[in-house]
């Protein structure tokens, strides 16, 4: 892999900065996934998830890894908050497991799985942690998939029935929720490619897929709307990379950057917005007609208080005629020796900000978080402490392209750092670790990484 320099920063990044340069109001704290970390895959009446049946079946995780124990958050969870609360970071960002609270997905209860949760955010407020909340971070339960899953138009009630559950048990003390996590990849990975659960492949899956996550991403956060108090604050989250044509004046690598980027990045974000389906740009979308019904379109939109933008780096794209119906591909960040991560994305800071331009240029764009934005490099420990220059330089750099938007009038309002720990990245098992805090998974010890106390100082107002 090429050699990141240790203070990576591009021209555009402040030379310095501080917690102060945000303002009062900004939001500073770490994102998890229930799936990822908490183990505990079969425990207390806990259903299984798309997840853990996928790890078991033909297309195995890398080394057969699974989640079954991950980092035993559900044991180590008072723990984990205390070292949260040492480090200053007063916002953890985590999400319930579907089929620990709904062991079949709808039905009857499983009242130790909804009172994990409930001791969670009463832990995370007892040390001063706000508490926010996704409802759906790709676990869904295995008895909802044996029924269709996301293919089934049934899911859209599924999703709405699980979130009015979550928010009459928490609404009184989680103020910040947000519906779905990342739908273009649980659909693109998950029922296109099936390098992700539930493992399907083909264009039928995925547009079905697509149609149903829209909707209940507007039918979840309306059914979280009658539910939760008037002063909750209500978003959902987007995966999201900047993107460039190969050979910059070639129409045809323009044009399918064009493309790419209907599918990446705005295919959920339009609909939200009441613009509909980007199907100008990509004519295959004209497809999803086959399962949109009268009146869907007044169903798309939702007036969302915030967008969670996730973002980690650029693509660069280029004309395809391998690849029907986009007519593109990635050229990836090895092939362009350029320098990337563990998991082969380039290190490009400043996707954050083009990103954060691009969303807040819709007209009725809500205000923007970046709820996911983090680096895999690999580390160690070494005589106590993990010495990890690499991903200081690249998170440094990184809300150094925040600010740089945030200055130019772009409302984001906080910066969640993906992830606290680190965790099961899905089909990559554990090698890649994003965490600020390194975790040794045979002993369960945590260690805070280098980048993780530069993260605490930033946060206690040094000037970074």
């Amino acid at each position: 892999m090429p050699q990141l320099p240790a203070a990576f920063f591009p021209p555009s990044t402040p030379a310095a900065y501080s917690r102060a340069d945000f303002g009062p109001n900004f939001h500073w704290g770490v994102s998890t996934a229930a799936y990822q970390i908490e183990g505990a895959w079969d425990l207390d009446g806990k259903g299984p998830s798309i997840w853990d049946n996928f790890v078991r079946g033909r297309r195995r995780i890398k080394r057969r890894e699974t989640a079954d124990i991950a980092c035993d958050f559900y044991h180590l969870y008072k723990e984990d908050l205390n070292l949260l609360k040492q480090m200053g970071i007063s916002n953890f960002r985590f999400s319930v497991a579907w089929s620990r609270v709904l062991p079949a997905g709808a039905g009857a209860i499983n009242t130790k799985g909804l009172d994990f949760y409930e001791r969670l955010v009463d832990s995370c407020l007892e040390r001063g942690i706000t508490p926010w909340l996704t409802l759906y971070h790709w676990d869904l339960p295995l008895a909802l998939q044996h029924c269709g899953g996301w293919t089934n138009r049934a899911v859209v009630g599924w999703l709405t029935d699980f979130a009015q559950l979550m928010a009459a048990r928490l609404g009184d003390r989680v103020q910040h929720w947000m519906v779905l996590n990342e739908p273009m990849v649980f659909v693109g990975a998950g029922h296109m490619l099936g390098i992700h659960a539930p493992g399907l492949r083909g264009l039928s899956p995925f547009l079905a897929a697509t149609h149903h996550a829209a909707l209940a991403q507007a039918e979840g956060g309306r059914a979280l709307r009658a539910t939760l108090p008037a002063t909750a604050r209500i978003g959902t989250t987007f995966s999201c990379s900047y993107l460039t044509p190969w050979r910059l004046g070639l129409p045809r690598d323009e044009r399918a950057t064009q493309r790419a980027g209907a599918l990446l990045n705005r295919l959920f974000v339009e609909p939200a917005l009441g613009l509909g389906y980007p199907v100008a740009d990509l004519p295959i979308l004209n497809w999803l007609d086959r399962y949109i019904r009268p009146g869907d379109e007044a169903l798309l939109p939702f007036s969302f208080d915030f967008f969670g933008v996730q973002n980690y780096t650029r693509e660069v794209v280029r004309h395809s005629p391998y690849v029907p119906l986009l007519w593109a591909t990635l050229v990836g960040a090895k092939r362009r020796n350029v320098p990337y991560t563990q998991m082969g994305w380039e290190v490009f800071p400043e996707s954050i900000y083009h990103m954060l331009k691009q969303f807040s240029a819709y007209e009725s764009a809500p205000s923007l978080l970046i709820t996911e934005n983090g680096a895999a490099f690999s580390d160690e420990l070494i005589a106590g402490r993990v010495p990890d220059l690499a991903r200081q330089a690249y998170l440094r750099a990184c809300i150094g392209q925040v600010l740089r938007a945030r200055r130019e009038g772009v409302p984001v309002e906080g910066y969640f750092a993906w992830s606290f720990t680190d965790n099961f990245e899905w089909a990559e098992g554990y090698e890649p670790r994003f965490g600020l805090v390194r975790v040794d998974y045979e002993t369960q010890q945590r260690t805070v990484k280098d980048a993780g106390w530069w993260y605490r100082d930033l946060l206690a107002g040094c000037v970074c």
